[in-house]
């Protein structure tokens, strides 16, 4: 009776895990001490919450695929330093605020990439956003109807990294421009951007219609990015399909 109130208090204090254990007690942890069945408890209900929250960052980050930085392919023709990605990996620059800017031809896996990186910075606890530039200028222009303007581009700046795919699909307008001015200049040096793009940010001077608003832009991103060019001879969505495809085989081999 005393393990059940027990256990009825731990759900209500949202401790599901180890009032699961009290309730469901597991033989092999019979000749251990309290202390130390307390101990894998408390470490059990720990890594549970800690989990949760990496989903929950994930699923708010909304990204454009499910990538990890384990399952990178690193064949040699697509030319990705294993040490940078490592370096990457620790999230240590999103501490320094700077950047990372990935380009690379359709297929080569820079959205792939990107998202790695982000979901990275999720599992250390970290506030991600995603956004394919040309919906997020879509909904730029929608919260200036609404007179949200303000508010959208505060919360983009609240992100500790923000991911930007799809720059230089097309030249931008000069309204278009005045906000990714405004989206830089609210995140320099305060906070990390991941922009990734299949035209080189050699290039991105002429996306932008106003010389001036092109260097402040480039000014507040390029020099303090690390710069990522990827490169494939075959279409990494080809590579993924053709798993998928000989996996499917495999499956229906079975008995």
């Amino acid at each position: 009776m005393l393990d059940n109130q027990t256990a009825a208090k731990l759900r209500d204090m949202k401790l599901k895990v180890m009032a699961q254990m009290l309730s469901e007690p597991d033989d092999i942890y019979r000749d251990l001490s309290f202390e130390e069945r307390l101990g894998i408890m408390v470490d059990k209900e720990w890594m549970a919450k800690k989990n949760s929250k990496i989903k929950r960052f994930i699923a708010a980050a909304s990204f454009g695929v499910n990538a990890c930085l384990e399952e990178i392919d690193y064949s040699s023709g697509r030319q990705i330093d294993r040490r940078t990605i490592t370096g990457l990996s620790s999230c240590a620059y999103i501490e320094q605020k700077l950047n990372v800017v990935i380009s690379g031809k359709t297929g080569s896996g820079k959205t792939y990439l990107a998202c790695a990186l982000g979901t990275a910075a999720c599992r250390q606890g970290m506030t991600v956003r995603y956004y394919r530039i040309p919906e997020l200028l879509l909904e730029i222009q929608q919260a200036k109807l609404d007179n949200k303007y303000n508010r959208f581009i505060k919360s983009l700046n609240k992100a500790r990294l923000l991911i930007l795919d799809d720059i230089g699909l097309k030249s931008y307008t000069l309204e278009e421009s005045r906000d990714v001015l405004e989206i830089t200049e609210g995140r320099y040096g305060k906070s990390s951007t991941i922009l990734s793009g299949q035209v080189s940010h050699t290039m991105w001077y002429e996306l932008f219609p106003d010389p001036t608003i092109a260097d402040a832009i480039l000014d507040r991103v390029i020099h303090n990015s690390y710069t990522i060019e990827l490169d494939s001879k075959v279409s990494m969505r080809e590579i993924a399909a053709k798993k998928v495809m000989k996996s499917l085989e495999n499956d229906a081999l079975l008995p």
